[in-house]
């Protein structure tokens, strides 16, 4: 058994879904291990990860709409407004999807359907730079 680990720095242009499937995909062939399971964690409360439709871009849309709805900004419910109206229900919906994946790493390459990719959803309205820890084991 081999391991191989990382951090990928992601820049995120605000609120929505960034594609990290290729560089995901590029740093797992470049570790030499063929068959395996890569974890992705990704080291924010206001951030997460997603595997999802790659293909037409409005399910992503439908997907923001959808959660809008679901955990509106500025919601009276909410008390926690250090950064803004946008703070706690980044942070809900943080909670709602998923700050860990692991994916199968087949003959090298992830074993993703062939609709799906790999995204950090960004809750923020704001860009931010989000770390991804990356760590591989397998042979």
């Amino acid at each position: 058994m081999r391991q191989a680990h990382a951090t990928l720095e992601v820049a995120t242009t605000g609120r929505g879904l960034t594609d990290v499937t290729d560089r995901v995909a590029r740093w797992a062939a470049g570790t030499g291990i063929a068959c395996g399971l890569l974890s992705v964690f990704i080291r924010h409360t206001s951030a997460s990860l997603l595997v999802q439709e790659n293909a037409d871009p409005e399910v992503l849309r439908d997907l923001e709409r959808f959660l809008a709805r679901l955990v509106p900004d500025g919601d009276p419910l909410f008390r926690h407004r250090s950064e803004g109206p946008d703070d706690m229900p980044a942070h809900v919906r943080a909670a709602l999807t998923q700050t860990q994946l692991t994916l199968s790493l087949v003959e090298g390459r992830l074993a993703l359907g062939t609709w799906q990719g790999l995204y950090v959803y960004e809750h923020r309205h704001r860009g931010h730079r989000r770390q991804l820890a990356l760590h591989l084991i397998g042979e």
